[in-house]
């Protein structure tokens, strides 16, 4: 019997032997695809081009915002800077108002303008067969070519910080998603706040990272999404080909995702988790970034150390080590 693929991610060993089959090599590629990469970095004469993709899938309010601003966390955490923007917009037949569109370009544009950001085009339709919209956003940016910071540029004995909390987004989709069995349970400030979560502490990560990149030398970003804190932090390792040890009560677990987590039977550290940033720098330069954040009331916290290969992903809970958890899906898929 054929099984079918579970929702999700593909597993990252089926998805890396893909890559080595089906990947061209091509002389003006810096970055190419990989396990934990957020980008793509093409050289074109003496500049470099940053480029990623992305989907949204698992809500449907906000879901421009969310689209432009994964993207844009995709283009920071690689170094860059984010320019040009284009979507793919699918939204579901027999459910699809003339205003539901206008909300969408809306959406879109205004978060555009906030960032900076161009939106130069796609394509939107009308799709038989959707429950819900889908919007697939392409972002492109530019990069200095001494400011790559590529999820694979990990060094042993790296300090790796993580900045602000972690579960931001998947906090504010699960607040949005079940709404109407939460207003039973919770008062009404406390669904606003968990529901606004992709506003403060919120899903971007451009300022904090461009902030990063222009005070020290980073060796390497990442972008933890789908999978949560504790795949985010298995793909940087696994992309520079690394060990790492993390000291779990340092990571920030803000209270309205302890108690949504609870209430729905969800392990934090495995829920979509954009929002938040991981930065692998020597510890000569750690110091220097914690005060340059500490100014901007931005919090990161020191939470781990890479460590060679062979060490494994690891994690210390009370004193003893163990191993790192490992989500094969999403825990936010356990609430649909």
């Amino acid at each position: 019997m054929i099984r079918a693929l579970p929702v999700g991610k593909l597993n990252s060993n089926l998805l890396s032997g893909l890559i080595k089959k089906c990947y061209r090599k091509d002389k003006s590629i810096v970055v190419p695809p990989k396990i934990g990469e957020d980008a793509a970095v093409i050289r074109q004469g003496d500049k470099y081009l940053v480029l990623s993709t992305d989907p949204i899938t698992l809500t449907k309010g906000e879901i421009g915002h969310f689209a432009v601003l994964i993207n844009a966390n995709d283009i920071v955490a690689m170094g860059g800077k984010p320019r040009w923007f284009l979507t793919a917009n699918l939204l579901p037949e027999g459910k699809t108002t003339k205003n539901d569109v206008e909300n969408l370009f809306k959406n879109v544009a205004a978060i555009c303008r906030q960032l900076d950001i161009t939106w130069v085009g796609g394509h939107i339709e009308i799709t038989s067969g959707l429950k819900k919209p889908i919007v697939i956003g392409e972002m492109i940016g530019t990069v200095e070519k001494n400011k790559i910071t590529p999820s694979s540029n990990g060094r042993i004995g790296d300090d790796l910080l993580l900045v602000k909390g972690i579960a931001i987004e998947g906090t504010s989709i699960i607040a949005r998603e079940k709404e109407k069995y939460l207003r039973k349970k919770f008062p009404p400030s406390f669904l606003r706040k968990a529901k606004n979560f992709f506003l403060a502490p919120g899903i971007s990560i451009v300022k904090e990272a461009l902030l990063a990149n222009s005070s020290v030398k980073i060796h390497a970003m990442h972008d933890p999404t789908e999978g949560g804190i504790s795949t985010g932090i298995r793909e940087i390792a696994q992309a520079s080909g690394k060990g790492v040890l993390i000291f779990s009560d340092r990571i920030k677990i803000y209270p309205e995702t302890k108690i949504l987590c609870q209430e729905f039977g969800l392990n934090p550290w495995g829920l979509i988790a954009s929002g938040s940033l991981l930065i692998s720098l020597s510890p000569k330069e750690t110091s220097k970034l914690l005060q340059v954040f500490q100014k901007k009331k931005i919090p990161v916290v020191v939470i781990g150390r890479i460590k060679p290969e062979d060490f494994g992903y690891k994690i210390e809970v009370n004193g003893k080590i163990k191993e790192l958890p490992k989500f094969k899906v999403d825990e936010i898929t356990k609430i649909y």
